[in-house]
């Protein structure tokens, strides 16, 4: 029997039931270690507007919205939630605020973000309490950084962002979120050779890489696990004859560090569309895709012994 079960997910985008499937797959599967592995925040405010009468009008996926009892409410957040966006209640002259002043928004969506997840820490909190379960969270490219205090803060969640830790007796991750530059101009993203940088101060401190874990955001280059749509000057998909041109997108640092010092293991997000894995030289690269907007979970279960990666399955549900 392995010595130890991991389920690995990553690019859940701010969406409720994602992320609950996430803690509940301690259970589910029996994993005594979750790690999630980046871009967890939303993308979006839904505002609710208030309306004189008691009621509230939103604009959710371009259908107007009417809500006039607190049990229709409700069930509008929450459907806002599990799409990976966050609502929030505003009166008409904030709203016209809002409307008029990009800054103001700004302002508003990392404070509305950060509530996000401190509402998700405090669940996860209280769901792993009194748990044998490690539970790794970090940020990845996409978020930006008032969310790593909040999960710093946490006492059931481990926050591994750019150190060494052991995951058990036998194995050491190093986690990082940060990405090679995209055209979307995202937090957490720099030219590939500043993630050398980033990465190297943490593989240094690995005392055992033929048991390493590499628990980085971004997927190597030129691999089947990072394959994104080619974008044109508009950032419009490019169709050839026909059908979606895809195109690699990874980083050329990750996978020269790889091939380098050849872990164990990486585990890696950021792409959505590219759900699978490949091996590197020794190294078992994987990517289990992400598919929150339909609120369906894709991850990976990893079963360790004290030397190598036993077995792995992707999994979606």
């Amino acid at each position: 029997m392995a010595n130890t079960r991991i389920f690995f997910t990553s690019d859940v985008h701010g969406s409720d039931v994602c992320f609950m499937k996430f803690l509940n797959a301690a259970k589910f599967y029996q994993a005594n270690v979750l790690i999630l592995g980046g871009d967890i925040t939303g993308k979006m405010i839904v505002p609710l507007v208030e309306q004189g009468d008691g009621s509230a009008v939103a604009d959710f996926l371009g259908i107007r919205e009417v809500v006039r009892t607190s049990d229709e409410r409700q069930a509008l957040e929450k459907r806002i939630r599990n799409s990976g966006y966050y609502p929030y209640s505003t009166a008409p002259d904030e709203f016209e605020k809002l409307q008029a002043d990009k800054k103001l928004v700004d302002e508003l969506f990392s404070k509305v973000m950060a509530a996000g997840v401190k509402r998700w820490v405090d669940i996860a909190d209280q769901r792993l309490k009194g748990t044998n379960v490690k539970c790794y969270i970090s940020p990845g490219n996409d978020d930006r950084f008032d969310i790593d205090e909040v999960l710093q803060a946490s006492t059931g969640i481990l926050y591994p962002e750019d150190e060494v830790v052991r995951i058990d007796d036998h194995h050491e991750m190093i986690t990082s979120g940060w990405a090679n530059t995209t055209p979307w101009n995202s937090p957490r993203e720099v030219p590939e050779e500043e993630l050398v940088k980033k990465f190297q101060p943490m593989i240094d401190k690995i005392q055992n890489m033929e048991t390493a874990i590499f628990n980085l955001h971004i997927p190597p280059y030129e691999t089947p696990i990072d394959l994104a749509p080619e974008l044109d000057a508009n950032l419009k998909p490019v169709i050839k004859g026909g059908a979606m041109s895809m195109v690699h997108v990874g980083s050329k640092t990750v996978r020269q560090l790889i091939e380098q010092h050849k872990p164990m293991l990486g585990i890696h997000g950021h792409i959505h569309e590219s759900r699978g894995f490949v091996k590197i030289g020794r190294t078992l690269c994987i990517n289990p895709g992400s598919e929150y907007g339909e609120g369906i979970l894709r991850g990976a279960i990893i079963n360790l012994d004290q030397k190598s990666v036993k077995n792995y399955m992707l999994t979606q549900g």
